[in-house]
């Protein structure tokens, strides 16, 4: 009991916020950058741009099939020899923002192939050009379909953050290493606390998407119920 209490004194708990912080910040810029640069990469693809379509296909194939920790390193250590030298916090978002750009990517490609053909054949009849046809009609269906898969992407990243511990990021993983790392009866205490914490974090974002989803639907259900009605005052 003693060393539980111990392990989760005033001192060893704000520690442990501070290491949060930096999780949320890392995680929050990765996120935005990711969301960005993989919309960019999957409309590129999608559309078939000669040779450059190709070209950042066979990089997204490349990225997505290399483990993340191997990217960390690169942008860490590998950069320094061309003359740009990170941070710990820099080098992992800008790690986890190339590896995910690479995953959003292929969930943007799959979820404007989701949307019917048909979509872009009406808009199309309309007089609308092919890039206004997608950036106002067959984006904001895609976006919606993706929203569960680009969440649930982003709740991984949040986890695989601990990875940079291995570069020193003073992130939530760290702070718990040098906490137990002086005190090896608070090894399985820490534990609990990132188990706790990062629970927490991944949880709201389930939540989030969840909402997300059921807001969705409800627009979407509101859409076909104001469909039918005005369907059925033109049949009078």
């Amino acid at each position: 009991m003693l060393t539980i209490l111990g392990a989760y004194s005033w001192i060893n708990i704000r520690f442990l916020l501070e290491g949060a912080w930096v999780t949320i910040l890392v995680s929050v810029l990765s996120i935005i950058l990711s969301y960005i640069f993989g919309l960019i990469l999957g409309v590129i693809r999608y559309v078939q741009i000669k040779y450059v379509s190709a070209i950042v296909g066979f990089l997204i194939d490349i990225i997505r099939n290399l483990p993340l920790i191997l990217i960390i390193f690169f942008t860490y250590f590998g950069l320094p020899n061309i003359g740009f030298k990170p941070d710990p916090i820099w080098a992992s978002v800008i790690a986890m923002a190339v590896f995910e750009s690479a995953m959003v990517a292929e969930i943007v490609r799959a979820g404007i192939n989701s949307v019917p053909v048909g979509q872009m054949e009406g808009a199309r009849s309309t007089g609308m050009s092919y890039w206004q046809a997608l950036r106002y009609i067959i984006l904001p269906q895609a976006v919606k379909n993706m929203i569960p898969a680009i969440v649930s992407q982003f709740i991984s990243l949040v986890k695989d953050t601990s990875l940079a511990t291995i570069i020193v990021l003073p992130d939530l993983m760290n702070h718990a290493q040098i906490i137990y790392g002086q005190n090896t009866n608070y090894t399985i205490p820490m534990f609990l606390a990132l188990a706790v914490m990062y629970f927490i974090v991944c949880y709201s974002l389930s939540l989030l998407s969840q909402y997300l989803e059921h807001r969705i639907g409800s627009s979407k259900k509101k859409g076909a119920d104001e469909a039918e009605i005005v369907a059925q005052e033109a049949q009078r």
